[in-house]
């Protein structure tokens, strides 16, 4: 049987909107890859999606994922409202154009290629690979912005 992929993702900016920074942990076998990224301008959401884009885009084939994200705009947009937004012309129910779209689109596009089990985790509640993510997102913004101040 072929073994999952674990991704555990998260995004946050300082001020929102402001200095962003996402990252994502992929978990095979034994191995562990840490991506991580910073925004000079941005807002949490963006940042949440762009480490799931950022994420399921380093994979190299089709893969069995479990998906981790403390990110609720994420896992009910994903598994919930994309269909109707897709049906609707990227549109909203109140007939407004949907927020991130160019993120959403590229998410829709990757989650095609693979078999993704959503879970969502607790933010800031102990699980080790969410706090690990959320250290690392910081820490991409962090590094950033005082280097961008320097």
């Amino acid at each position: 049987m072929e073994q999952k992929v674990i991704i555990y993702t998260d995004g946050g900016c300082k001020p929102n909107p402001g200095a962003g920074g996402w990252a994502a942990l992929l978990i095979y076998g034994g191995a562990e890859k840490e991506l991580y990224g910073y925004e000079a301008q941005t807002t949490n959401n963006r940042m949440e999606l762009t480490a799931a884009v950022r994420a399921l885009s380093a994979l190299k084939r089709p893969t069995a994922v479990e998906f981790h994200t403390d990110s609720q705009y994420m896992r009910h947009g994903i598994t919930d409202w994309i269909q109707k937004w897709r049906q609707n012309g990227w549109r909203t129910a109140s007939k407004k154009p949907v927020e991130n779209q160019d993120l959403w689109m590229r998410l829709y596009d990757l989650t095609q290629e693979h078999t993704i089990d959503w879970k969502w985790v607790r933010g800031h509640a102990g699980n080790q690979y969410n706090e690990r993510v959320d250290q690392l997102a910081t820490r991409a913004r962090e590094q950033r912005r005082s280097s961008d101040a320097s």
